[in-house]
């Protein structure tokens, strides 16, 4: 089954709560917490995912584009995020497998993710112990942009990689999800897709929802 994670970071800040209700059919909630270092964008930090949490039941997929994440694991796991996903690039692998671990004793879902740049095999040290691994279908940092149609060869490698070591594990896509770029990584293996504008953009926005899971 095909699920959808809207990411807030479509979303009318001001009209937050609002914005996450309109939302409320969908599957997960994608949280984009980005910090000026490891991408050139800032957007939010643990108080709003606090307060994030107060206002819904939803699972907070809560995305770290930020270097060192091992230090914030705890914190946003306390704030309320149901899954963390970290970069492979933000720091040394030692310290990614020490984040995994936190995020473990924390109970929290655990996830890695990956820039375009990096190739899939880099989720083979941790796969076993993953729920989720995040295919980066345009360079993180920004909202908006052009799916980049050389990732299909990373999120088909990924699929491989999940079913041979891990198939309870989760394919999420992110970046430039549409109508008509949701089908492609459907059919590379991607279960989990987060969509922005596509569903933000739309003047239906539950019947955004249900086309994107409708995807095949």
């Amino acid at each position: 089954m095909i699920k959808v994670s809207p990411s807030i970071l479509s979303a009318d800040f001001c009209n937050l709560e609002r914005d996450i209700r309109l939302v409320s059919s969908a599957d997960y909630l994608h949280v984009d917490v980005m910090d000026g270092c490891f991408v050139p964008n800032l957007t939010i930090g643990i108080p709003v995912v606090q307060s994030i949490r107060k206002h819904t039941d939803m699972f907070l997929d809560v995305h770290l584009m930020i270097d060192k994440p091992l230090r914030y694991i705890e914190d946003f796991a306390k704030a309320g995020a149901d899954l963390l996903s970290i970069h492979l690039e933000a720091d040394h692998p030692t310290r990614i497998a020490q984040a995994l671990k936190v995020m473990e004793q924390c109970g929290v879902k655990k996830a890695v993710a990956l820039r375009p740049i990096t190739d899939a095999r880099a989720i083979l040290p941790y796969v076993e112990q993953l729920d989720m691994v995040l295919v980066m279908t345009v360079e993180p940092g920004f909202g908006g942009q052009a799916f980049m149609e050389s990732q299909l060869d990373t999120i088909r490698q990924a699929r491989a990689i999940i079913d041979r070591y891990n198939p309870a594990c989760e394919l999420e896509v992110d970046g430039g999800i549409s109508p008509k770029t949701a089908p492609l990584v459907v059919e590379a293996g991607a279960n989990v897709l987060v969509a922005g504008s596509a569903v933000y953009g739309a003047q239906d926005i539950p019947g955004a929802i249900a086309a994107l899971r409708a995807a095949h």
